[in-house]
């Protein structure tokens, strides 16, 4: 029987993470079973810092609250670990038996993995070892595949979609065309969603590789009839044909050494368009805005709903998966499924050409409800 359990947060905040962690604390209590929360991610972990959560303050009054009241950790990967030696040399070392040693030490029955591709990835490697995981789908991006919705997602949208509601008064006030930069990676669900709930003319998604020209089209036919503003969703990872996306070189602390970023994509598109159309143009681009903050009311429902499904498959001895929505119902299905052929045992991180990552087909459904309104997707 499962006695005692602990949760872990890796990679970066998203609303809702605080109701998972409340959810499974409670399901947790209801059950007699002592909850714990390692502290900063996969840190705590491998330094073996935890503290209790059930009949602790801390974790109470947290439904609304935004960010993770045990931290996160974010490039941090226990099969490839920065180790800093007594004399200041820097090395990287796998130390993932460490890990599985500091957790049965503790005397834990299941690991709660609260995160994206990355985390589950590290997670299904640890049960593989012997460890006792449980996943729960976290990213704003809503990339993680075998499940149809991420928490954090739905919150993400919304501050989108606010940004356009208030993009459009200037828009159409200067007869400019505004562009919205918004997070997403390799998917471009936030830039679809919130450009179809906050009336954007053009959207363009790292599935479909746009042309200006086209973009620029759809501008000028309704500068034809009069319309001299437009409202543009760019999502970061938004490449052109025969082109790449916009990124930058960055120092990350996983031993890898150097990580492409995405940045600058919302920019280019901006002064393009301006060229081409004789418009003005300008962008913003929403940042950590879509990621902090209180989660919305899905949110907070659709969070509580996998930790509470994430406790019961403790209790029923189902280990080595991922809690999942499936036709609109809650599910899981095994950590195997949700790595796809990314399988090499410590592999540095998810996110790489053999990952199962879940992205917009040109058959999905908002692909063609953007279509059907008049959306353009620069192709």
């Amino acid at each position: 029987m499962i006695k005692k359990v602990a949760i872990l947060a890796n990679g970066g905040d998203v609303p809702g993470l605080n109701p998972v962690i409340r959810a499974i604390k409670k399901t947790a209590e209801q059950n007699g079973i002592e909850c714990y929360g390692y502290i900063d991610g996969f840190r705590g972990l491998v330094e073996n810092k935890y503290i209790r959560l059930d009949g602790n303050p801390i974790a109470s009054g947290i439904l609304p609250k935004g960010g993770s009241i045990i931290g996160s950790s974010t490039n941090t990967i226990v099969f490839n670990y920065k180790v800093e030696n007594p004399d200041g040399t820097v090395e990287y070392k796998d130390l993932s038996d460490l890990c599985i040693e500091n957790f049965k030490n503790a005397g834990f029955d299941c690991l709660f993995t609260l995160g994206g591709d990355s985390t589950q990835k590290s997670g299904r490697d640890l049960f593989v070892k012997g460890m006792n995981v449980i996943g729960v789908p976290k990213t704003i991006d809503n990339d993680v595949a075998c499940t149809e919705i991420t928490f954090g997602y739905n919150t993400a949208v919304s501050v989108a979609t606010e940004a356009l509601d208030r993009l459009h008064t200037t828009a159409e006030t200067h007869h400019r065309i505004m562009c919205l930069e918004v997070m997403g990676r390799f998917a471009g669900w936030i830039a679809l969603e919130s450009a179809i709930a906050g009336g954007a003319d053009v959207v363009l998604i790292p599935e479909i590789p746009y042309d200006i020209n086209k973009a620029a089209d759809a501008i000028k036919k309704r500068i034809s009839v009069g319309k001299q503003f437009s409202v543009v969703v760019v999502s970061e990872g938004a490449k052109p044909k025969d082109g790449e996306a916009s990124t930058y070189k960055a120092n990350i602390d996983n031993g890898t050494g150097i990580s492409v970023k995405f940045s600058g994509a919302g920019e280019r598109v901006a002064k393009e368009l301006e060229e081409l159309t004789g418009l003005e143009a300008r962008c913003t681009t929403l940042g950590y805005m879509q990621r902090g903050g209180t989660p919305s009311a899905y949110d907070r429902v659709l969070s509580t709903k996998y930790g509470a499904k994430a406790m019961e498959l403790a209790m029923q001895g189902t280990f080595g998966v991922l809690t999942v929505i499936k036709n609109g119902r809650l599910d899981y299905v095994p950590l195997e499924e949700v790595v796809g052929e990314n399988k090499k045992l410590g592999a540095v991180e998810g996110g790489t050409k053999e990952s199962n990552v879940r992205l917009v087909t040109k058959d999905c459904e908002l692909i063609k409800t953007a279509r059907d309104i008049g959306i353009s997707l620069g192709d």
